[in-house]
């Protein structure tokens, strides 16, 4: 899996709980995703200039360490499956100090053509590249 994020925990992310806030995982793991798609060439400009865009359409995650202010934090992402249309991809969320996985989460996105709304096929260029990418990493949920 290839580090695609890395950052610390401040304690404005902290909820009264005093750990890290489920709105804080899922946004550390949606700038993993945008250094993960440019990977692949999907990159601001590439969806600027072609009239594209990824949706979400499926997300699961599973929290399993608490993470608290202070904490350093990488993330690890993982290609699992790539079609036309659609990328399938997890992301793993660790305590860059212990290795504690903290949470894991799977994603669906679909490309989209942002002129008709609809789903659309990735170019050539950018599916080889995600193809290439695909690991047998399995996230267990």
């Amino acid at each position: 899996m290839e580090v695609t994020y890395q950052g610390t925990v401040y304690p404005w992310h902290c909820d009264h709980m005093g750990h890290m806030n489920v709105m804080w995982y899922v946004g550390k793991f949606d700038e993993a995703t945008w250094s993960l798609f440019a990977r692949m060439g999907i990159t601001p400009g590439y969806l600027r200039d072609r009239e594209r865009g990824m949706v979400a359409v499926d997300q699961r995650i599973s929290y399993r360490q608490e993470a608290l202010a202070g904490d350093v934090v990488v993330v690890r992402s993982a290609l699992l499956e790539v079609r036309s249309k659609v990328i399938r991809f997890c992301h793993r969320m660790e305590n860059a100090t212990t290795g504690d996985t903290l949470a894991i989460t799977v994603l669906t996105g679909v490309h989209l053509d942002r002129t008709t709304r609809r789903s659309c096929p990735l170019p050539d260029e950018q599916l080889a590249r995600a193809k290439a990418m695909v690991t047998e990493y399995d996230p267990r949920i």
